[in-house]
């Protein structure tokens, strides 16, 4: 497979692993009636760092991703912030990308490459990433999602009517958009098919299979063992397949068709032979997914709807409507799916999860993740409204408020050693626990707050392995007995292990047994990052 080559794309290779785990921080003034750990969430941070804080919960674990990076126009004075190592790398992409940088295209893969790898491993086995674009970088996507995705996971180019007006400064009217999806593994998934029009579908024969549609009985191309001679056994006529198609059915099933009273001659009796399709038939089969949306509200209808929400003008340049989100969920989640937006905007995603939710009483959940200062006063703020309800709005139930909650989050300090000797960095328990199941499984802890569960500090069991974390944010907890394993703590834990036939992880700043006793007491003992300010 070809691969796309861009200025910095060694650099930025391997970047996302370095980024560092820092823990979600629940801001409780900015959220709104949270309910539990796996609630909605709204994070405000650099959207990086927020995948990466994301992995140890929902690695695995997301449905659908929908983002709407920077198009890349040249007008939007966006500049790449990543912290990564060359010096020289750094200058250069910190400087404000234009219309004027020939090197603008460059700038935007390494934005991209570390987010859509982060992005992949929060996706589940069946899930699926959709990508608004423009023409500025749609060619540069594709091959981009080619190579982190693999070329045989894409699904669709979709085409979102975007602008029916006419563009008057230029001497051609963009008027579409794509947006690109792919699937985590294209064999794993499969679109949600759409429901049927019943108003095409009249029964005036009283047929007792009940109200059909008549569909053309000829295809394309020509094969000999399709092209016969169709005689209507009223009038007479005969009829062959028309210049350059074959019927299609083989003769054989065409005679069974017949017999079963499918097969119709239009309304004349006399036209070509048509076939019964009955709704009950279509209803099972539902209808195909189209590329094409032409029927989605456009960007002057998403700005409007902002501007109604707010009651200001021009609040935010380019949110996108809330029916182009509905429709991507319709096809693609189902009642309990989690949605993911780590380039939110105007929050349009979360407004649409509530809407569905509301629609059909599923329990789909979203991720929102935005880096700008208005991730509370819009992105968050929206939510706010279409879940309390906007007074002003046409639709019924947005004026009396969607409902739902959600949790407002930033980035904490990061886990790393540096910060945990000292005593000055030392995260909540539940962060640690998810972060150290991450590294140690590449797996996300799943749903439920991480907490201890016993006095020896159980916080997650698997089928075959337990997991242990003796730890307190504590720095003179730390240094104390307390935090160690001791030999009475892992003999209970060893008593546990045989019982149930499974073996233990344990984190802990020190032990007072060596490895080879704990391993015959089935457990592996983990010194928390390097060493802890443990006893002096």
């Amino acid at each position: 497979m070809p691969n796309l080559d861009f200025k910095g794309k060694w650099n930025v290779y391997a970047h996302h692993m370095g980024v560092p785990y820092r823990p979600l921080v629940p801001d409780a003034a900015r959220s709104l009636d949270p309910a539990d750990a796996d609630d909605n969430l709204i994070v405000h941070g650099d959207n990086l760092e927020a995948l990466k804080a994301l992995l140890p919960r929902y690695a695995g674990r997301v449905k659908c991703v929908f983002i709407d990076p920077p198009y890349n126009t040249g007008n939007e004075g966006w500049a790449y912030n990543d912290k990564v190592n060359s010096p020289l790398m750094r200058a250069w992409l910190a400087q404000t990308v234009d219309g004027e940088d020939l090197e603008r295209h460059d700038k935007w893969l390494c934005m991209m490459w570390p987010r859509l790898q982060l992005l992949r491993e929060l996706l589940a086995d069946d899930g699926v990433i959709f990508i608004s674009i423009d023409d500025n970088e749609q060619h540069h996507l594709r091959m981009l999602m080619d190579e982190v995705f693999g070329e045989h996971n894409f699904t669709a180019n979709f085409i979102w009517h975007h602008r029916k007006s006419s563009q008057n400064d230029i001497d051609i009217s963009l008027s579409h958009n794509h947006i690109l999806c792919y699937a985590f593994s294209r064999p794993s998934f499969s679109f949600n098919v759409g429901g049927v029009d019943e108003s095409k579908f009249t029964n005036p024969d009283n047929d007792p299979r009940g109200p059909w549609v008549a569909d053309p009985m000829d295809a394309p191309a020509v094969r000999e063992n399709l092209t016969y001679s169709i005689v209507n056994p009223t009038t007479g006529s005969v009829h062959l397949p028309p210049t350059g198609r074959h019927w299609r059915f083989t003769e054989e099933r065409f005679n069974e068709a017949l017999a079963d009273n499918r097969i119709v001659f239009g309304r004349s009796g006399n036209a070509r032979p048509q076939y019964k399709r009955f709704l009950s038939e279509a209803e099972k089969k539902g209808t195909n997914v189209f590329t094409i949306w032409s029927d989605v509200g456009t960007a002057t209808d998403a700005t409007r709807e902002l501007q109604q929400m707010f009651e200001k003008d021009q609040l935010f340049p380019t949110p996108k409507p809330t029916d182009l989100l509905e429709r991507i969920l319709k096809i693609v989640s189902d009642d309990d799916s989690i949605i993911l937006d780590s380039f939110a905007g105007s929050g349009t995603t979360a407004h649409a999860v509530l809407a569905l939710n509301k629609e059909d009483g599923g329990n789909r959940r979203f991720i929102l993740v935005e880096c700008e200062d208005y991730a509370d006063s819009i992105t968050a703020e929206r939510v706010r409204r279409v879940i309390r309800g906007v007074h002003s709005a046409r639709d019924k139930s947005l004026r009396e408020g969607l409902g739902g909650s959600f949790t407002y989050c930033t980035l904490g300090e990061p886990i790393e050693p540096e910060g945990m000797l000292t005593g000055d960095a030392l995260p909540a328990y539940a962060s640690l626990a998810a972060y150290l199941f991450f590294t140690a499984t590449t797996t996300a802890a799943g749903e439920g707050e991480l907490q201890a569960q016993n006095e020896d500090g159980l916080f997650h069991e698997a089928e075959k392995t337990d997991y242990y974390l003796i730890y307190r944010p504590d720095a003179e907890w730390l240094r104390s007995n307390e935090a160690v394993l001791t030999e009475e703590r892992a003999e209970r834990i060893g008593e546990r292990n045989r019982a149930q036939g499974k073996k233990a992880v344990v984190f802990a700043a020190e032990k007072y047994m060596g490895q080879r006793d704990l391993t015959d007491l089935g457990i592996t003992f983990c010194r928390l990052p390097h060493e802890l300010p443990v006893r002096s």
